[in-house]
């Protein structure tokens, strides 16, 4: 717009102003003066050709200040934020850190629960230092840039969209810190707890803030019009490749099918999961960003999808097993929450009932079958659901989306846009797979990412914390 004004006013410059033209610019300056009349073929002057160049350039700034004079906090926004962000803070601990810690053996229960926690204190102290400015800061279509390093700049009275920019932080920040927790799932009874924070410290910086700039933050995947409503790119499909590569790379607990690998506390587990359940209307609903519809309408989807998640798993596992389990009720609950994740804010009732019931399924076959096809001890299946969760409702949200709800902003062309959705998907596993495989093999040959032998026997509890549960 600027250039085609720009061009508009300098053309006029130099092929002459009609009588019309230059009598409404004479009357604006002079009324109470003779107007005079210019010969067609009279020029401007060099000063007038630069004033209304300056005029043209002028005008998209004199816009955006409009805008900014525009965008007032809304009181009603920033609650249901506040609310949201403590509700998906709630998902990781406690929710994620009982989940997991009720599926591993009694001797590594403090140390699975610990990934969780220790997660929410190293990737908050990261997020405000150096993540948001990666992630939201003004860069270019792959990395933010540092203008927003430990959030310089960023008031009490700056405003993202109708709610303080400094709230958009932190729940920003609980997205980065659940994404890291669930990567240990991967990990669980074998890794160094040293390494693992090293790990993850790096992972934040190096791994998701990019991915989350690509989608969210202005980059080229947001760009191309990749949907992600709430993550499933960002959170579910990056943590559980991550955690796939760092199963493959630590290797086989000792004794896996020699030895009992069975829940010590299922209870821990349920209650677990119940509480992922309750904490992902914020994760959801939440990213509506506003006291809304659209809020309103992610948590109605969102909880449709997880309810039909787990019947369709327990109906698959009584056919596949003969009886259907708690545990696998649970799991199923979780992987419709992670397929509706990316579509939260753009499908139907109807459709959120359709990706549940595809998605207990799928995610129950990625725990079964495909995991015994790659071969991989993920240990408490974070690729099994979160991965394969992910990217199933990545690809479905191209096929679900809704002009019923997203208006004239809904895909015209399923094709196309399953496209742009798959481009998201493999571009986020490429970037994901390859820059983690980098960063624990670093760690590894620094300081190691696997316990010895004896401390693995001992219980991580014992060998890293020096506790145990009685």
């Amino acid at each position: 717009m600027k250039k085609m004004l720009l061009a508009l006013g300098l053309s006029s410059a130099l092929l002459g102003g009609s009588v019309t033209w230059a009598e409404e610019a004479v009357t604006a300056t002079a009324p109470t003066e003779e107007i005079a009349v210019l010969d067609v073929t009279e020029e401007l002057s060099t000063s007038d050709t630069e004033a209304v160049a300056a005029e043209a350039l002028a005008e998209p700034v004199v816009a955006e200040a409009i805008a900014a004079e525009e965008a007032t906090l809304d009181t009603g926004d920033t609650a249901w934020i506040l609310v949201s962000t403590a509700l998906v803070l709630l998902m990781t601990i406690p929710g994620l850190a009982l989940f997991y810690g009720g599926m591993v053996r009694k001797k590594n229960v403090l140390s699975t629960m610990a990934h969780s926690f220790v997660a929410a204190a190293v990737v908050s102290l990261v997020w405000v230092v150096i993540g948001y400015t990666l992630a939201f800061g003004e860069g270019n279509a792959f990395i933010g840039s540092l203008d927003k390093f430990m959030l310089s700049g960023i008031t009490t009275d700056a405003l993202s969209g109708t709610i303080p920019e400094i709230l958009f932080v932190i729940f920003q920040m609980t997205f980065a810190i659940i994404t890291v927790a669930i990567i240990s799932g991967s990990i669980a009874e074998r890794m160094k707890f040293g390494a693992f924070v090293a790990f993850i410290t790096i992972w934040v910086i190096v791994v998701y803030a990019p991915i989350t700039h690509w989608v969210w933050g202005g980059g080229w995947l947001g760009n191309d019009g990749a949907l992600d409503f709430a993550g499933g790119t960002v959170v579910h499909i990056n943590s559980g490749v991550a955690g796939l590569v760092a199963a493959y790379m630590l290797g086989k607990r000792m004794g896996l099918g020699r030895e009992s690998m069975a829940p010590h506390n299922l209870a821990l587990t349920v209650v677990g999961a119940s509480l992922i359940w309750v904490g992902w209307f914020g994760f959801n609903g939440g990213s509506a960003l506003g006291a809304n519809g659209s809020a309103g309408y992610a948590l109605v989807v969102t909880q449709v999808a997880a309810a039909a998640a787990a019947i369709s798993w327990l109906i698959t596992e009584k056919i596949a097993r003969g009886k259907g389990s708690v545990l696998g009720a649970a799991s199923g609950a979780v992987a419709g929450l992670v397929v509706i994740t990316p579509a939260a804010g753009f499908v139907t009732v109807g459709g959120a009932l359709a990706m549940g019931l595809i998605g207990g399924v799928v995610c129950f076959w990625g725990i079964t079958g495909l995991k015994r096809a790659l071969k991989a001890d993920d240990s408490l299946d974070a690729f099994g659901l979160h991965g394969v969760g992910g990217i199933v409702g990545a690809l479905l949200t191209a096929v679900f989306a809704s002009s019923f709800i997203m208006g004239d902003d809904a895909p015209t062309n399923v094709l196309h846009q399953l496209w742009i959705q798959l481009e998201g998907v493999l571009a986020t596993i490429a970037y994901s797979a390859i820059l983690t495989f980098i960063i624990l093999k670093v760690i590894d040959l620094v300081i190691g990412i696997r316990v010895e032998s004896d401390d693995e026997r001992m219980g991580l509890d014992l060998s890293q914390h020096g506790e145990r549960v009685e």
